[in-house]
This record gives C-alpha cells, sequence and structure tokens, in this order.
C-alpha cells in the first residue's frame, strides 16, 4: 500500500510541475521573453495547452467572468495542493 501512497504523490508532484511550467511559460511569452514564432517553444506551448485545457474549461465554468483575468490555473494549482496535503493527511490509511 505505501507504493500506491508513493505513486499518487508522485502524479500529483507531475501534475504541480506541468502546471507551473504552463504557467511560467505563459508570462514568458506574454512579456516577449519567450517567441512563438521557435519551432520548439511552439511545440512546447500548444502541447501544454493541450494537456491543460480540458481541466482549466471545467474550472472556468465555475468562475465568474473576471475581464482578462484567468484564475483557472491558480484555481488548479489550489486544488492539487488540497489534494497533496488530504493524501499526505491519510497517509497512516496506506501503511
Amino acid at each position: 500500500m505505501q507504493s500506491l501512497f508513493q505513486i499518487l504523490m508522485l502524479i500529483v508532484d507531475i501534475a504541480w510541475f506541468i502546471l507551473i511550467a504552463h504557467i511560467v511559460m505563459s508570462w514568458l511569452i506574454n512579456f516577449q521573453v519567450l517567441n512563438l514564432r521557435q519551432h520548439i517553444v511552439a511545440q512546447i506551448w500548444y502541447g501544454l495547452n493541450r494537456l491543460l485545457e480540458p481541466v482549466y474549461s471545467r474550472i472556468r465554468a465555475f468562475l465568474p467572468d473576471m475581464g482578462g483575468l484567468d484564475l483557472a490555473p491558480l484555481v488548479a494549482l489550489v486544488a492539487l495542493y488540497a489534494i497533496r496535503i488530504i493524501l499526505i493527511n491519510n497517509a497512516q490509511a496506506f501503511y
């Protein structure tokens, strides 16, 4: 059962890394540090968007319209952190 706990924590950590990478990359693109005309940057960006857009769209369905401010990545990060806390607090159930 400890293996199951470690696998779940690994999945949460990978999802956390992907979300952070997407957020940082969006900032770098918006501040024109990264250019989407570069092939590798565009591939990574579109891949991350295709991966995360289904999650963001479900979150956006519940959030009120904030104009140009997108809070879906923040809500996703908070949700992942809450899942991590729940897993850690219930780790004894896996042993």
